[in-house]
């Protein structure tokens, strides 16, 4: 890993400084990429990029900027992107401070900024050593996510067209998906949790291996094939449907043919039993039938107490004695077969054969 420290001023940062959707945002005389495949839109408010141009014009220090070297000697930003749009803009005479636009100002306050000199690392190494170092930098201001450095450091094609489907506020992905999945466009959620479902969690290895593919269209279509087979397999929306973990399921029984009237009908019917105290299980559950899914209300301790005073500290599978602290709680008869987390429905059992009980 090298590390350069270099300064340069506002009006050099400045220089060429250009934001469009095919271009994207460059500055440095267009040697600098300002947003580089993070695909973070400018998340700064006003009162936040007001308060750069208040430390440029006050000649505070502004908080060192961290920059990649690319291997054909431009560069990317890896810490600093609100900032430097911040001080593009404001030059570009985007927006005014205290009232005043850049163009205002008596030249020698206007020189001042311009010549106000910026403090840069120079970042150049491995893709290992970049991800590493990205995470070190990057504990101020706001923070980039895991997948904001992964794509950092996996930047190229493949990256620069999957921001069309998953990247922006109103991205197709968003559109589609917004039903049944949490999280920020902006902030790669979407993109993260994609190629999660896709290499099966194996998000570094994936975007390696595609860093330099033309295109994205194998992820967006996984990415589609996913959401019509959960809107196809459970027709009803709800919810408490964001956030399950779709595309594992998809996975393993996107081949199986459900009766999807059978369904809806045995989730409505886990929506209303109190005892399912994770409703977003259900989905899962209604696939694999395993209960710890559903997060099955457990007894109180007060019930228990109580239920532990009827047996005398007795177990009633063993009947031997027991502290109340070596029993365990357990349905008479099982949730799956109506059994309810009621008094009359409890009884208390030493760990031994509770544990005993549960693996027949």
């Amino acid at each position: 890993m090298k590390i350069k420290l270099k300064e340069i001023s506002v009006r050099e940062l400045s220089d060429g400084y250009k934001d469009n959707d095919e271009g994207g945002v460059v500055g440095y005389g267009g040697k600098l990429d300002i947003r580089p495949p993070y695909q973070r839109e400018f998340i700064y408010k006003d009162e936040q990029r007001d308060e750069v141009i208040n430390t440029l014009t006050n000649n505070f220090p502004l908080n060192v900027m961290y920059w990649s070297v690319r291997e054909n000697g431009d560069f990317e930003i890896i810490d600093g992107q609100q900032r430097t749009i911040s001080v593009c803009q404001y030059v570009n005479g985007d927006f005014a401070f205290k009232n005043k636009y850049i163009h205002n100002l008596k030249d020698d306050k206007k020189e001042q900024i311009l010549n106000y000199k910026l403090t840069i690392y120079l970042c150049s190494g491995t893709d290992s050593e970049l991800l590493d170092w990205f995470r070190i930098v990057n504990i101020v201001g706001v923070k980039l996510t895991d997948q904001e450095l992964r794509n950092a450091v996996y930047s190229g094609s493949w990256v620069s067209d999957v921001k069309r489907y998953f990247s922006k506020s109103n991205c197709p992905a968003y559109g589609i998906g917004k039903d049944y999945l949490k999280g920020s466009p902006i902030r790669q959620d979407y993109l993260e949790t994609s190629i999660k479902w896709i290499s099966k969690n194996k998000i570094n290895h994936y975007m390696a291996k595609h860093q330099h593919d033309q295109n994205s269209n194998s992820l967006w279509i996984y990415f589609q094939s996913v959401i019509t087979w959960v809107s196809t397999t459970f027709k009803k929306k709800r919810k408490f449907m964001k956030g399950v973990d779709w595309g594992t399921l998809y996975n393993k029984y996107k081949d199986e043919k459900f009766d999807t009237n059978k369904i809806e009908e045995e989730t409505s019917k886990l929506i209303l039993d109190d005892d399912v105290t994770k409703k977003s299980g259900i989905y899962p559950y209604i696939l694999t039938r395993d209960e710890k899914y559903l997060s099955i209300r457990v007894f109180s301790d007060a019930m228990k107490q109580k239920v532990y005073e009827k047996q005398k500290g007795n177990c009633v599978e063993c009947g031997n004695h027991f502290e109340i602290s070596e029993m365990e709680a357990d349905h008479i008869t099982p949730w799956h077969e109506g059994g309810k987390t009621i008094e009359e429905n409890c009884q208390m059992l030493c760990k031994k054969d509770n544990r005993r009980k549960s693996n027949k």
